[in-house]
């Protein structure tokens, strides 16, 4: 998987086109201990569970790559990982006994991490306790799967398929051992090919490949020759992720302003799929025109709930946000899964670490789960929702976009979106709209 999480290294210019990716708000790095932790029962009490999102985290990789910081570890020990499954599956019992009568899953992920790190035997046993505990076919929803090259194997891709993954995402990142190799990513051109093919004959799952822009001594040559490398295997989905980096990780030790080498690429980018038939989605991500897209029941990223399975997940309710404990140091992520590990049944089924939501903060996760996509904001809905216009919720912050001519609304129309220089500035739009107090979580959390 990509890694491109918020926190990022000291000092950032403030006219930055890079601040913050946007993926969740507000950020685990917004998240504290619970005084008094709720038990998930009462945290899930009168919500709308009809619809709900399923995400499952499996924090294991074969490598650590030079710029990640997501929660993960590598090559664990074959008795950790199988105590994690353990841990797993009572958390997936206590969650179930938890949730209100009536809960269906509308979609669900599975991520990490790796989770094809995981042999085919350990996929099936995923999905039959995901199955068994909460009562969901995952053949009948979307299914999104994270994979690696060294890791998109005949047999792993076997299971997934059997059991009806509907979208696999494979981090290539480049195309070029040497800029993989200097993003701190030793994977070898002759495995992406290999791990590829694979996909492609042992699935019919939609295939997103996942590739990083601002990666040292990369230009626009050798940028031009992994978006059309990748094109060559047809993607449904393509990702476009600019480098972020962080202090605790290799790469973050080497801060440098390559602000406007990142955006030259990204526009050429962007450029180069738009010409090539894919629609823009958000500033990231880009789908084949002609892609069928995946059916299955509808699910409202603004207003419908997400239950998270794993020590790295989040899960979300309308008015509470919660997860395990956080952090990307090697020392500390063994830790936190170590203790998940250690945990009955009844020590996973409370709330421990997250936020809650006010009105003012749902308000402003329902612009940003909005505004940052090529779509825009259901102005309509959302006064429906709040009982105001957004502008006049955000009257500063819309001004700053119109200022800046980033934003494209005509007067009376009904949805608010940003244009196109302002689309290709959403690590930079998305931290307006980030309230007070979440600006100081962020900025109080010591990075472990």
């Amino acid at each position: 998987m990509t890694a491109v999480i918020t926190p990022r290294p000291e000092p950032v210019r403030p006219d930055s086109p890079y601040q913050s990716y946007v993926y969740a708000y507000p950020h685990k790095s917004a998240y504290r201990p619970f005084p008094d932790p709720p038990a998930l029962s009462e945290v899930w009490r009168g919500e709308d569970v009809g619809a709900l999102s399923l995400y499952t985290h499996i924090p294991f990789c074969e490598m650590r790559c030079g710029f990640c910081n997501l929660f993960t570890r590598s090559t664990p020990p074959a008795e950790q990982v199988s105590a994690y499954l353990d841990a797993l599956e009572r958390q997936a019992d206590a969650v179930a006994a938890s949730l209100p009568d009536g809960a269906a899953f509308a979609r669900a992920a599975l991520g990490g991490g790796t989770p094809t790190y995981l042999t085919a035997d350990e996929l099936v046993r995923v999905y039959d306790l995901t199955e068994r505990a909460l009562g969901v076919d995952l053949a009948t929803v979307p299914v999104s799967v994270e994979t690696s090259p060294a890791t998109a194997t005949p047999d792993r891709l076997a299971v997934l398929a059997e059991r009806g993954a509907t979208r696999l995402s494979i981090g290539v990142q480049s195309f070029l051992d040497s800029e993989a190799h200097a993003a701190g990513r030793p994977q070898r051109r002759a495995e992406v090919d290999r791990a590829l093919a694979a996909i492609r004959e042992h699935t019919r799952a939609d295939l997103n490949i996942d590739l990083i822009y601002g990666i040292d001594r990369q230009d626009a040559r050798t940028w031009a020759y992994s978006l059309d490398t990748a094109l060559e295997w047809e993607p449904e989905e393509v990702y476009l992720y600019p480098l972020y980096v962080r202090p605790l990780t290799g790469l973050g030790r080497r801060a440098r302003d390559w602000d406007d080498h990142r955006l030259d690429l990204y526009r050429q980018g962007r450029d180069h799929l738009r010409e090539r038939g894919y629609e823009q989605v958000s500033m990231r991500m880009f789908r084949r025109a002609d892609a069928p897209e995946a059916s299955g029941p509808d699910y409202c990223c603004q207003t419908d709930g997400m239950v998270g399975l794993g020590c790295g997940a989040r899960s979300y309710t309308s008015t509470t946000h919660y997860s395990f404990d956080y952090a990307v140091g090697v020392g500390q992520v063994r830790s936190i899964i170590a203790d998940f590990t250690g945990r009955d049944g009844a020590g996973l089924s409370r709330a421990e670490v997250g936020f809650r939501l006010d009105g003012d903060e749902r308000r402003r996760r329902h612009v940003l789960q909005s505004l940052l996509r090529t779509e825009g904001l259901d102005a309509a809905a959302y006064a429906d929702r709040f009982g105001a216009r957004p502008e006049a919720d955000f009257p500063d912050a819309f001004a700053a976009l119109a200022g800046r001519g980033w934003l494209a609304r005509e007067e009376g129309a009904a949805r608010v979106r940003l244009t196109e220089e302002g689309l290709a500035h959403s690590d930079a739009i998305g931290p307006l709209f980030f309230s007070p107090d979440v600006v100081a979580l962020m900025a109080d959390y010591e990075a472990r």
